[in-house]
């Protein structure tokens, strides 16, 4: 009786070992160090953000070869990935002390991670002083590409610098009044 029944105590264990699931690890794109240079009372207010629907997820989306993608089930970011490209923008733009209360709508239309090779984001954005009308607009468009390592650790490396230089730009058009907008950085 007691053979039995542990055959069945390790057939049982067994199969729960063979059912175990590699943990998820979560990502951020608000890199760990900010600059804290800034007391203004101005700010930069995201009105609107959106993002492809096939990369908006928690779950971390990476090209393969030049037809596929691949949805990364173990690899998460901390919020689907409009919050956290939300959340990481303003964090970068509160320390760019700009001179004037501004408004931003960004609308990404690429957010590509490729393991070993980049980190891109294409992205439209239009600036505005708060309460101004549509003749007090600047709308640009940015495409911002870091090179990758192969580790997804790099690749959101890369996508973080990405999100520093997309916010200095807008910092820049917000912190200088201009028509014309700044150049890539």
């Amino acid at each position: 009786m007691a053979f039995p029944l542990k055959i069945t105590l390790l057939a049982a264990l067994s199969l729960l070992a063979a059912c175990r699931s590699d943990p998820i690890q979560f990502h951020t794109l608000t890199p760990a160090q900010l600059n804290a240079n800034s007391q203004s009372t101005a700010q930069i207010q995201i009105e609107s953000l959106t993002v492809p629907p096939q990369v908006d997820r928690p779950q971390i989306v990476v090209r393969q070869g030049n037809t596929g993608i691949a949805i990364l089930e173990t690899q998460w970011w901390r919020a689907s990935l409009v919050d956290e490209l939300r959340s990481a923008l303003v964090d970068q733009m509160v320390n760019s002390n700009p001179r004037r209360n501004i408004s931003v709508r960004l609308e990404v239309q690429r957010f590509d991670s490729i393991p070993g090779q980049y980190g891109l984001i294409d992205v439209k954005w239009r600036l505005r002083d708060a309460g101004a009308t549509e003749k007090g607009t600047l709308t640009c468009r940015s495409t911002l590409k870091t090179p990758s390592g192969p580790s997804i650790d790099d690749l959101v490396d890369a996508q973080q610098n990405n999100v520093k230089r997309l916010a200095a730009l807008i910092s820049q058009a917000a912190g200088n009044p201009q028509t014309t907008c700044p150049t890539s950085l």
